[in-house]
This record gives C-alpha cells, structure tokens and sequence, in this order.
C-alpha cells in the first residue's frame, strides 16, 4: 500500500514488532515543504508527490530474480505466443524461428538495460524521467501517449482473459452456457460476470501497490514456465514424438532471412511500450547488477526457452492435424480431461493478469498521477484508469480492426520516437548527468524548464520521426519496411534530437536522496 515518509532523512524510523518503516503520514504540500527545505529549493506541488518522489537507495526490493519473474510472465504471454507462431505461419521453421527471436532477444537485452540502469540512479518513473528530455510540462506528452495504449491495452487483455474465464466455466458447470447466449452491450451475461470479477481483481492487486505487483509477479513467474512447458509436453506426446521443423511454406534464399530480421525487429516492436517505461519498475532495483542479471536470465535465456516451447507447440500440433493453432489457448480448449482444461485455464488467468498489471496498468497510473499530482496517488489513480478500460467497452474495440490498426496502432507508432529522444538525450548529450531535484520545480531558470515547462528541440525531433514512423506503418507502398518501423521511428529521432541539442552545455550530476521517499514501489 502506499505511504508517505519523511523527505531528506537518512535513517527511518522503523517499528519495534515488524521492522517494517514507520512513515509520518503528511499531506502534499507539507510533503513539498520538507522537500523544498532539503533540497534548498522550492519543490512544487504539481510536479511532485509521494508517488512521484524518487525512492532512496536503501531498502530497494527489486532483485534480479524479481526483474526475471517480470519477463517470465511477460514473455510468455498469450499475445507472443500468437505473435510467434505467426511466424510459423508465415513459413519459418523451427531454427529459424529461433534465430528470429534470438536476434530480438539481444537487441531487448542491450535496450532494455539502458532504460533500466536510468531508473536504478535516479529513482524516478517514467512521467518524472521524460521531464529531463521533455521539460517538465511536456513531459504530459510523452506520459499520456504511453498511458493510453497502455488503457486500451488493460481492457483489451482484460476481455481476453474473460474468454478464459469463460471457457472454464462452462466447463465446470455447462448450465452456465445459457448465460453466454445474449448481447448486452457487446458482451453476454457470462461474459460481463466474468469481465467485471477479473477487473477488480486486478484492481484490488494494483490498489496495494507495486510492491504487490512484485509479490505477484514473483508468484505468477513459475507457475506459467511449469504450466507452458507441461502443455509443450502434451502436445509433443500427443504428436507422438515427432514435430514440424521445418517451415510449412518453404522459405529459402533472400526471402527466408527478410523474414526472420522482420521477425526479430517486430519482437522488439511489441516491447516498444516497455522499454520506455522500464524506469518504473528499476527505480527500485537493488543495483544495476541486478538489472543485468534479471534481463540476462529473463530475455535471451528465457526467450529461448519461450522459443523452444512456441516451436514444440505449433510443430507439434501441425503433425497431429495439418493446422496452425493461433495461441495456447486453442490447445488448452481441445484438452479432454475437465480437470486438466480448468488448471489450464486457472494458469492463463494467472498469466494474463501478470502481464496486464505489469504492461498496461503501471503506466497509465504514473501518467494519471503525474497529470494531477495533488489531487491522485497511485490507488486512486489505478481506480481512475481502471474505470476508463472499463467504459470504453474494449470487446468492442478489440473486434474493430480500424480502432486497432489505426488508433492503437498509431499511438503506437509514436512510441519508437518517443524512445529515441529520451535515449538520445540521457546518454549522448548529457552522458546520465541528471540533476533530480530540479525535476520538481518550476522555477524558470530550471534546468528542466526550458520555454514555459516545454523542450522545443524534443518536439522538433519528434514530429518528423513520428511522422516517418506513421507513414511506414500504414502506406501500403511502405510495406516491407512496416516490421522496422519501431526501429527507424527512434532512429530518426535520436539522430535529430543530437543534431539539434546543446551539446557544449554543462550538466550537473545532482542525486535525489536529500528529497527521496523509502521505496514502497
């Protein structure tokens, strides 16, 4: 649960039975006060609050193994197994398959740590780290597009997981189909009783806190490596031992290693929304060891385990008919024994939750908590943004391939860019020199203030990035270069950003902890 805690204190106070900190509780203006009184300067209210805050270095619980359980259940989502064996679809065999995912495994390796060691100095999320490159008021832009995939996203994975919980049902109690039979809203009375129990489920995870995310997580990660491993096994006994190796379509030449780098690219692509915003999970990592060691276990290797079970999975199942399953779910379906199906299921349920509090929940929490600092902490900002995935009935979205392609998949496009000024500008131009406590204050000789709160030179290099990012992604005539185009939105964005940047300005290198709060996060 979140809590306040002194500011510009070193040692805090802890309670006598548990050993657990003991935190004043204050308001966030007698918060502001402390801060601005440690830090010698005036903190505001609008850029700062306990959430906000950077965490102080001692008492950080993020381990490596806390960081590798992220990836176990994030990896293994449903999403990636349909992605991936979509590419079995699309004709790559099984080496090729893991070349694929090999290639974006290294790429995830090298990206995702450069965004996670930016969180473990200064201890700031995502909304707070974008105000260095953005300025302090346009960092909105940067938060909000993030946070709105991310909403989209939540509902979408939502319903998804209500399928699930669906098909469990049904089969537990087949009476129960009467339910599935009518439309309210887009959705039957089963379906809507299932929605709605997964949404405060994961509501009531998330109103605790990111601390229990990463109790969950932590939970979530074995149960799904056991549960997708298990299923691999059935399919390949099933199957009577023998698999699909080789690609389904014959790829040879040119034409087969196209495939496979537009494989790995768009594996990259979908952490597109990740890699951002990994800062809101590092900021408490116990030290960049951890981070590295975390991401090292957690993508190549268990990439390659994912990898391995995807090409058991759909080789498997195409020598037992000659088809192309779309995700584990249609295997978890075709299962005969009830008792298996419903572990099954309860284990996808387990997963999809994970990968929904990690990957679309977070972010639009910071970004609500960063648009409305003094009036939203982090359990009222995850009802609020709950409640949007809600009302915008997602099964409906999810089912219109224009609000899909074209709004998420735009916003989407916008986040390589995104990604590309914010890198471009902590590591080239001021080579990690932040001064965090001028993140939270609106004084205009700032460092971060720059014209009224904005960076125009972050916005003159995202425009045109973004614009080249758009035009890829949906000109027909730009098709071939669609699966990179993550990569080349970046690209485009770094290299004009440090063409245009200050580069002979001096940065100062001012640590957090005199205005850090103990990590609750």
């Amino acid at each position: 649960m979140q809590t306040t805690s002194s500011v510009g204190v070193n040692e805090t106070p802890e309670d006598a039975k548990t050993g657990a900190p003991n935190h004043p509780v204050v308001g966030n203006t007698d918060l502001c006060a402390i801060a601005s009184e440690a830090a010698g300067r005036t903190i505001s209210p609008s850029l700062y609050n306990i959430d906000l805050a950077p965490t102080k270095a001692k008492g950080r619980k993020w381990t490596s193994y806390s960081i590798f359980t992220l990836w176990a259940n994030d990896v293994h989502s449903l999403g990636n197994y349909a992605f991936a064996i979509g590419l079995f679809s699309l004709g790559l065999g099984g080496w090729q398959i893991l070349v694929a995912l090999g290639i974006g495994a290294i790429l995830l390796f090298a990206l995702l740590n450069f965004s996670g060691f930016m969180g473990e100095k200064t201890g700031v999320p995502f909304p707070v780290m974008s105000r260095i490159s953005f300025g302090i008021r346009g960092a909105q832009i940067a938060s909000l597009v993030r946070g709105a995939v991310a909403v989209a996203w939540f509902g979408i994975q939502t319903y998804l997981a209500s399928v699930v919980l669906r098909v469990m049902l049904v089969a537990m109690a087949p009476g129960l189909k009467d339910l599935d039979n009518n439309s309210i809203l887009g959705l039957s009375t089963l379906g809507w009783l299932s929605f709605v129990a997964l949404w405060i489920v994961q509501l009531v995870i998330v109103s605790f806190g990111m601390e229990m995310i990463r109790k969950y997580e932590a939970f979530a990660g074995p149960v799904i490596l056991v549960t997708m491993a298990a299923i691999a096994v059935w399919v390949f006994i099933e199957a009577g031992g023998a698999i699909q190796w080789s690609g389904i379509k014959g790829l040879e030449g040119t034409e087969m290693w196209l495939t496979i780098f537009a494989g790995g690219a768009l594996w990259v692509s979908i952490y597109g929304t990740f890699v951002l915003n990994f800062c809101d999970f590092t900021r408490s990592s116990t030290s960049k060891k951890s981070i590295v060691k975390g991401n090292f276990w957690g993508i190549p290797i268990n990439m390659l385990v994912f990898g391995a079970i995807v090409v058991v999975m759909a080789g498997g199942q195409y020598k037992i008919n000659g088809t192309v399953i779309e995700s584990p779910s249609d295997i978890v379906e075709s299962i005969p024994n009830t008792l298996l199906l419903v572990l099954a299921c309860l284990a996808l349920l387990i997963l999809t939750i994970a990968v929904n509090l990690m990957a679309n929940f977070v972010a639009p929490v910071y970004a609500l908590t960063n648009l409305f600092p003094r009036h939203l902490n982090f359990r009222k900002a995850a009802w609020v943004s709950g409640t949007i995935g809600l009302i915008i009935l997602p099964w409906n979205l999810y089912n219109n391939p224009i609000v899909i392609v074209y709004f998420l998949g735009g916003l989407g496009a916008l986040l390589g860019p995104l990604f590309g000024v914010v890198m471009a500008d902590y590591w080239l131009v001021r080579r990690g020199k932040v001064n965090v406590p001028e993140l939270y204050t609106e004084d205009p000789k700032g460092a971060y203030f720059y014209k009224r709160g904005v960076n125009p030179k972050a916005i003159i290099a995202m425009i045109p990035a973004a614009g080249l990012a758009i035009a890829i992604a949906f000109i027909p005539g730009l098709a071939a270069a669609a699966p990179f185009a993550w990569f080349i939105g970046a690209g485009v964005a770094a290299l004009t950003y440090f063409a245009v940047a200050d580069k002979k300005q001096v940065h100062e290198d001012v640590s957090g902890e005199p205005i850090a709060v103990a990590s609750t996060h």
